[in-house]
Parts: structure tokens; C-alpha cells; sequence
């Protein structure tokens, strides 16, 4: 297993030894090798002025191949973004709205599906949200809904509001592909905590939005859209990088959309988190830092966390992503309390949430169960 005392070294300015940072379902700490990649960003911008754009599509590049091998697919197929929204949007601007009218979520969406779905209902699209739980029974219940009104369905792999993961999402997606609709899947509570292969889960006809804020480690301005190879979506909002080797021709006709991840394309952007992320990506490998390791060692913390609270998780340990959540009265009062004692959580209404990270060791983890018992039972 990996031995996170010896990871920790490596994480000196996040000074990740001397406060208990379990907010790691939401925002890891980043190593210190993405401090030194920023710095490179700075350098090559004043050495090569206007040339640098080469140096940061090569950094782009590698964070393609990165999240492409999390999700066992190519990086042909990785269109990049600085946040899911602009490519969530992206993705809803080509759908067919007109003739299909009709999208298909839940009620355990994060806000970047659930806010543009509430104000697209309020605009006249028919919005159908399922009720998240049990999330055993999601991917059936949602292919239930789909029909030939239908333009997509998006749901998570793993529910940010309790860390349950959704199983058999390839259940959704054949009643897609009956109906001719498409299916989003939200996996920023999976990836690199969770395995998700699209080639084992058989959603290799599935879009796929994630980003590397959370358990990547490659902090904001790192998010993607994996589409199908045979994609013949062509987005509303696109942006000119999607024309980007073809600026030299004139425009005309209609409008023409670039290669492979050039189809959903955005605009200028701080290409200093392509550097940071393609170095975090080199860190985790040369640490042999893959999903299935960080699993083992997730559901391990998770487990100790759970034991050492006294704490009564909801569902199985193999059915909860890499967080847990503990229903609590006045759970901002408990957060404000740990905080007190340099222990880092947050919480969603009254559900305190424990997110731990591979940097932090079982000592540190018992340290915390020890606060929250104590907290909780002073604020009864």
C-alpha cells in the first residue's frame, strides 16, 4: 500500500503534516513539483513572448494523456477546458433542443449541471430529475425515462452529495442508443479514487466530463470532455482554438470545426495549468500512483475514519466513493469547531463530509475521529 508518510515529504508547502487537510474529496493539496511547473510557465512566457503557445500545447498534451490513461482511453478523444461548465454548456449548445426538448438528470447533480438545467427548465426545456437513491437502482431507473424526446441524459458516477457510486451506468446508455440520445457522465467524484474504464464499463459511446481540482491534485484550470470518436456534435458556443492551425483560411460556408479535441475547443486561456497538471501527472506516475492503489488506500482511510468516529456509514464500503458523509445537527457549527483545531472539512446542509487524501497517515486520521467524537458531543 502506499505509505503516505514518505508522500507527505513531498507536499512540504501545502504543509500537509502540520494541519489535517480532509477536505481531499474537494481539494487535495497539490505536490511541490506543481510549484516549480508554474514557476516554468512564467519563465518560457518571457523567454519565448508569443512563440510560448508551442511549449503550452505541449503541456496540454500531456494532460490529455493523463486523464486519457484514467479513464483507459485516448487523448484523441480529450478536449481541455480551465472547468467543466464551459464544456457542459458546450456540449448542451449541440444538442438537437428543438426536436428533443426533453433532459434527463438527477437530484444528486453537482451545481455545474444542476444550475444550467434549472435555468434551461426555466427557458421552456423539459427537465426530468430522478431521485438519486438508492443509488444501486439510478442507472435503470434513469433509462426508464428516456425516450425519443429525449436529447441526453447527464448523471455522475459518484454522488457528490454522499460519495455513493452509481453502478451499471452502461444500463443508461443503451436506452440512449435506442432512442438516439446521449449520455454525460459526471466522473470529478471518480476519477483517480475511484477506477473508471470506460473500456470495462462499456461507455465508450459516452461523453465524459471531469477535471483535476479534486483527487488529481492538479489544482483549478484543469478540466475535459471526453467524446466518442464518431462525434458529429457541433457546438453552438465554440470558440476560435477550434480553428486554431486554420486561421490563415478565409472563412466561408458553413462553419467548419477543428480536428479531434479542436471540436469543442474554448478561446485564450492561462496555460499555467497545463504546466502544473502535466507535472503532477509525471509526479503520480513516477510514484506508480494509479486509481487501483489509490482506492485501496482511500477505502482504508475512509474505513478508519468510520471506525475510529464510531461513525455508521449509509451504504458498503466497495459502494462509497472517496469520501465519507455524516449526517450532523448544526453540521457548520462542527466544521467551525475542527477548524479550531487546524483539522479542514466541510459540509452540504447537515452532512459533515471527511475527505481524506494519500498524504495524510492513519495516526493523523485517528487524530481527527478523536476531535470529531469530542466536537459532537459538546454540541448536542
Amino acid at each position: 500500500m502506499i505509505n503516505p508518510e514518505e508522500l507527505a515529504k513531498h507536499y512540504t508547502r501545502f504543509r500537509v503534516t502540520e494541519r489535517i487537510l480532509l477536505t481531499g474529496h474537494s481539494h487535495q493539496a497539490w505536490p511541490d513539483v506543481a510549484f516549480e511547473a508554474q514557476q516554468q510557465a512564467w519563465l518560457d512566457t518571457a523567454e519565448y513572448v508569443d512563440d510560448v503557445w508551442e511549449k503550452a500545447f505541449e503541456q496540454a498534451n500531456a494532460v490529455r494523456r493523463g486523464f486519457a490513461r484514467l479513464l483507459d482511453d485516448s487523448p484523441d478523444r480529450i478536449a481541455l477546458a480551465p472547468n467543466t461548465h464551459e464544456l457542459v454548456v458546450r456540449f448542451l449548445s449541440a444538442l438537437p433542443l428543438k426536436q428533443r426538448p426533453k433532459l434527463i438528470t438527477t437530484d444528486g447533480e453537482f451545481h455545474t449541471i444542476r444550475r444550467q438545467l434549472d435555468r434551461l427548465s426555466e427557458e421552456g426545456i423539459e427537465v426530468v430529475k430522478v431521485v438519486s437513491g438508492p443509488a444501486a437502482t439510478l442507472a435503470e431507473r434513469l433509462a426508464q425515462e428516456v425516450d425519443d424526446r429525449t436529447a441526453a441524459v447527464l448523471v455522475s458516477a459518484v454522488l457528490y452529495t454522499n460519495a455513493h457510486i452509481v453502478p451499471s451506468p452502461r444500463a443508461t446508455l443503451e436506452a440512449c442508443e435506442r432512442h438516439g440520445a446521449e449520455l454525460l457522465v459526471d466522473a470529478y467524484h471518480a476519477l483517480n479514487v475511484v477506477p473508471f474504464s470506460l473500456k470495462k464499463e462499456e461507455l465508450e459511446r459516452a461523453y465524459v466530463v471531469g477535471g483535476g481540482y479534486k483527487y488529481c491534485q492538479l489544482g483549478p484550470g484543469n478540466a475535459f470532455l471526453r467524446f466518442p470518436a464518431d462525434t458529429t456534435l457541433r457546438p453552438v458556443f465554440t470558440g476560435w482554438f477550434s480553428e486554431f492551425t486554420d486561421l490563415t483560411k478565409a472563412p466561408g460556408g458553413r462553419l467548419q470545426y477543428g480536428p479531434g479535441p479542436a471540436r469543442f475547443a474554448g478561446a485564450t486561456y492561462d496555460f499555467t495549468s497545463h504546466y502544473r497538471g502535466a507535472a503532477v501527472f509525471r509526479f503520480f506516475e513516477k510514484w506508480q500512483l494509479t486509481p487501483e492503489r489509490l482506492r485501496e488506500l482511500s477505502q482504508h482511510q475512509v474505513e478508519l475514519l468510520a471506525k475510529a468516529g464510531e461513525f455508521d456509514p449509509s451504504v458498503p464500503q466497495g459502494a462509497r466513493g472517496g469520501f465519507l458523509a455524516i449526517p450532523v445537527p448544526r453540521a457548520a457549527g462542527v466544521q467551525l469547531a475542527l477548524r479550531k483545531q487546524n483539522i479542514w472539512t466541510d459540509y452540504r446542509g447537515d452532512t459533515l463530509r471527511l475527505g481524506p487524501a494519500p498524504y495524510i497517515s492513519d495516526a493523523l486520521l485517528a487524530n481527527a475521529a478523536t476531535e470529531l467524537r469530542n466536537v459532537l458531543r459538546t454540541n448536542r
